[in-house]
């Protein structure tokens, strides 16, 4: 059984960008957001773990427009700034409700003080934002990862959390992924990094 004293939930880039219709990704991750049921699985773990009084921590990506003027950028990052993905008009303008940059209704109606939003990660991974500072300062050493997408911004979450120590436990069906070779190539890479891979049912069993 869990513990809330040190295991947290951390969620990558729950975000309208990749999750809903009005996104500029959703096209490629939907055929998998609906085969796995990821949007009513990572509602329902924030939802128990909420009630069962665990931590939630939110990476988030944003860009801002002095972003653009990075003088390089890897073929994901180009492609998200060029296209405006997880935008906002800058750090002091609120996220414009339905944006990309959003984070989906159905998550927001749950957060509340327990919720942790951490400075936004910038490429993939956590390096850049406070979450490993947060979740430290919070005594936490346990993590449960979901989100998107599982290829890029959870997998680089995974890594960077177990080279810093923590234990990382991927909830499976609570994420997303553009198409089902890059779903299957993060399995994968779960299974031989992370601590354990379960699936919501069991997590939340174990909450």
């Amino acid at each position: 059984m869990f513990n809330p004293k040190n295991v947290a939930i951390v969620i990558t880039d729950p975000q309208v960008e990749f999750l809903k219709p009005a996104g500029k990704g959703f096209g490629a991750t939907k055929d998998i957001l609906e085969k796995v049921n990821t949007i009513e699985n990572l509602i329902n773990l924030f939802a128990v773990a909420k009630n069962k009084g665990y931590k939630r921590f939110i990476s988030a990506h944003y860009f801002y427009p002095h972003d653009t003027k990075w003088q390089f950028k890897a073929a994901g990052e180009t492609m998200m700034i060029e296209n405006q993905m997880f935008w906002r008009d800058s750090q002091y303008s609120p996220v414009v409700e339905g944006s990309g940059a959003d984070i989906i209704p159905e998550m927001k109606e749950l957060m509340d003080e327990d919720t942790i939003l951490t400075s936004p990660h910038k490429v993939f991974g956590p390096e850049s934002n406070d979450l490993a500072l947060q979740l430290r300062k919070n005594g936490i050493d346990t993590i449960i990862l979901a989100g998107m997408n599982a290829n890029l911004c959870v997998d680089s979450h995974m890594r960077e959390l177990i080279e810093s120590g923590f234990n990382v436990i991927v909830a499976k069906d609570a994420i997303g992924a553009p198409g089902q070779e890059a779903y299957d190539a993060a399995l994968t890479n779960f299974g031989y990094i992370a601590n354990q891979v379960l699936t919501t049912e069991e997590v939340i069993d174990a909450l």
